[in-house]
């Protein structure tokens, strides 16, 4: 692997580097950038309207992608300078505005507009009704868990090691994968991702957004993460 992949690849992985290994891995590391939707801010309407997908895309993502590259550049110099402090010292900014960074660009992809919704099928289908016994008592879990996180934070549908999946709940930004996990399909439920729409009734902001889940983006996941 490049040495610029390095660090980026370990924080993806959700893993907290080691001073040793970042002194010399950072050199060169790429600028990460906001990605492009696959689909207009108005898409999503009447689910999540036009104008929060601007604010949540073009301001919150964007300002963890700035904040990501401007700890990455911090850190590079740090390496430069064998500075093992200011290295240690920004792992929480990179964790966490990488964390943000991460959980979006699946956040984006597990969503698609209503006329495109399409139910689960196949393999995810089976291996959710082995689970809940059917899709709606996943679903109705799945909110129920995610409803009652403190403050903000994700929920998630995750495959295990052992190729079994679960829903999982995470603070802030933390990325599934820290927990060794693979994300399928998550669910923000910081407020900048419904309040304009739901105010503070997060519950019916979950009820509603099943209605434009990409389940088809879950399933290739889910696939992907099988092999």
């Amino acid at each position: 692997m490049a040495l610029r992949s390095i660090a980026f690849a370990a924080l993806k992985d959700g893993l907290m580097p080691s001073c040793t290994s970042l002194m010399g891995a950072v050199r060169g590391i790429a600028t990460q950038k906001l990605p492009d939707l696959p689909y207009s801010y108005s898409a999503l309407e009447p689910v999540i309207s036009g104008k929060i997908m601007e604010l949540h895309h073009s301001k919150h993502h964007k300002a963890y992608v700035d904040n990501l590259n401007k700890a990455l550049e911090q850190q590079a110099e740090a390496d430069r300078k064998g500075d093992v402090q200011k290295l240690i010292s920004l792992q929480p900014a990179i964790k966490f505005n990488g964390g943000g960074h991460i959980n979006h660009d699946i956040f984006w992809t597990n969503l698609c507009p209503p006329k495109d919704f399409q139910p689960p099928s196949g393999e995810l289908l089976k291996a959710i009704e082995a689970k809940w016994k059917s899709l709606d008592n996943f679903i109705t879990t799945f909110n129920t868990q995610t409803a009652a996180v403190q403050g903000s934070g994700w929920g998630w549908l995750a495959m295990k090691p052992d190729g079994s999946i679960d829903i999982v709940t995470l603070p802030n930004q933390d990325p599934v994968s820290s927990l060794g996990l693979v994300p399928l399909l998550g669910v923000d439920v910081w407020e900048h991702a419904y309040y304009l729409d739901y105010k503070n009734v997060r519950p019916d902001y979950l009820k509603a957004i099943w209605k434009i889940v990409n389940w088809k983006n879950v399933e290739e996941r889910y696939a992907a993460a099988k092999k």
